[in-house]
């Protein structure tokens, strides 16, 4: 990716609105929203790109996973992003594939908000194997069926409900729109 790709055309507005979108998906757990105006920086989808523009700087670490990687002087340029080493030490990460949850920092008993914020590229949010969430921020379940997520899913994303409220966020990102699962959400099959 080159330096050429613009960012937010207006970045504080720009961040602010998507800023919005995302609080407003992360309360209300796997409800789709699309960006207005959204970012063209491939590798990225406009999704992504526009929810990393907005939520990683020089104060937190991101990981990209390869297919992603072309991805991290755009990032440098326009954000001032700081890169992690490796899964672990990540605040967040950006990826094409899930890795395994319990790889990635779940923050501590003492700072459970620090756990990390996965930023998953999936190729659609519709298509894939149906999921049912409820809890905090449902007042019935919902089913959603995003394509992209490894089979043992559920059995991963038990695990890291069970350390509540330690864990990892989700945000699952396709073209333009994009959806949330916080760690406060449980999830089953079908």
């Amino acid at each position: 990716m080159t330096l050429e790709k613009p960012g937010f055309i207006d970045p504080v507005a720009e961040a602010q609105a998507c800023f919005r979108l995302v609080l407003r998906t992360m309360s209300s757990p796997g409800q789709i929203v699309t960006l207005a105006n959204p970012v063209a920086a491939p590798p990225l989808t406009p999704a992504t790109a526009a929810v990393l523009l907005t939520l990683v700087d020089a104060e937190v670490s991101l990981w990209l996973d390869e297919p992603l990687a072309d991805s991290w002087d755009w990032l440098a340029f326009h954000a001032g992003v700081v890169r992690a080493t490796d899964i672990g030490s990540a605040a967040f990460l950006c990826t094409t594939r899930l890795p395994p949850l319990a790889e990635v920092f779940a923050g501590t008993d003492a700072a459970p908000e620090t756990g990390a914020t996965i930023i998953l590229q999936v190729p659609s949010l519709e298509g894939g194997k149906k999921l049912t969430l409820y809890g905090p921020g449902l007042e019935t379940p919902i089913v959603i069926a995003p394509q992209g997520l490894p089979a043992d899913f559920v059995a991963q994303w038990e695990q890291n409900h069970r350390i509540f409220p330690r864990g990892i966020d989700l945000l699952l990102c396709a073209g333009s729109s994009f959806c949330a699962l916080p760690r406060s959400v449980r999830i089953g099959e079908g």
